[in-house]
């Protein structure tokens, strides 16, 4: 059977950590890159952690960096991944940045016309600058989904936004603008979905128990600091899943735009629920997930 062609789009993370190698390892994708953004770390450190994790699974997939900082604004990283990203992992390599992640993406869209999902794990920046060096590219996508937003639960990066919108929210704008299907996984899904380090015993069998499991303990410490959840939330690999099994979760169609100019409300992803005709349903937005099948899964995967 024909493997989907993807393109995973990734600031790494813990999450994005755990979302590569659930990709990578359920050999369900022909995975034709991994692009690097500046998010949750400098593009330095992501880059160096997706390379850390590919390696860890011993993965050929390309690697190319991207951003350096958003279009319009400095770079706010994330509080939760640590001072480099993947607290917890001994990463002592520095990748030599590649700079060409934009070219990399509209290369392989043009190559691989209407066969190409891109998984959005990081904020928008390389695929925003993507559509506006080549708009070309934009009806030759077969797909986006983007882990982020918040549409009836409080933000985690102010009160009504979700980190990744948030970082780059000028990005997101013209991404949602986009004549494009889309697909969003936004944190009222992915608050719910957690795991505690109880749970990531079920990978003892694995050889990537250990350093799952020692990334795990500093991430579910800083959740527990800044989100006041104990357990590792499951954002990115939740968007991961999507694509490994749609049938899981539950979805309906939206009209949202982005907030770029709010004082309090930068990065939100407003959403018109008013009644009537005439709305432009942009994207469609998970409402639900059936946990159980998706912890099943992860761990099945992970073992393999």
């Amino acid at each position: 059977m024909k493997k989907q062609k993807i393109i995973i789009d990734t600031d790494p993370g813990y999450d994005d950590a755990l979302a590569i190698m659930l990709a990578e390892k359920s050999r369900l994708f022909d995975i034709l890159a991994i692009t690097t953004v500046a998010g949750n770390s400098t593009i330095q450190n992501t880059t160096n952690n997706a390379r850390f994790v590919l390696n860890l699974i011993e993965s050929k997939t390309k690697l190319w960096s991207g951003a350096n900082a958003p279009l319009k604004r400095k770079l706010i990283k994330a509080n939760v991944h640590g001072k480099n990203g993947l607290d917890g992992a001994t990463i002592n390599k520095e990748e030599k940045l590649t700079n060409n992640a934009v070219n990399k993406i509209i290369e392989n869209i043009i190559n691989n016309p209407n066969e190409v999902t891109i998984l959005m794990l990081g904020p928008l920046t390389n695929i925003a600058q993507a559509f506006v060096k080549e708009p070309s590219i934009i009806p030759l996508i077969k797909e986006i989904i983007i882990m982020g937003g918040a549409i009836n639960v409080p933000g985690n990066k102010n009160r009504v936004a979700e980190f990744n919108i948030f970082v780059d929210p000028d990005a997101a704008d013209i991404v949602f603008q986009a004549d494009i299907k889309k697909t969003l996984i936004p944190l009222d899904v992915c608050n719910n979905i957690f795991f505690t380090l109880i749970d990531f015993r079920r990978l003892n069998d694995s050889n990537l128990y250990e350093i799952i499991y020692e990334m795990m303990k500093k991430y579910i410490d800083n959740i527990y600091m800044f989100e006041k959840i104990r357990g590792a939330i499951m954002y990115d690999p939740v968007a991961a899943y999507y694509l490994i099994n749609s049938q899981a979760f539950a979805t309906v169609e939206m009209d949202i735009q982005i907030e770029t100019r709010g004082k309090l409300t930068r990065g939100m992803t407003v959403v018109d629920k008013r009644v009537g005709e005439g709305k432009n349903k942009n994207v469609s937005v998970v409402q639900s997930v059936d946990k159980e099948k998706f912890k099943e899964d992860f761990f099945n995967i992970l073992n393999s």
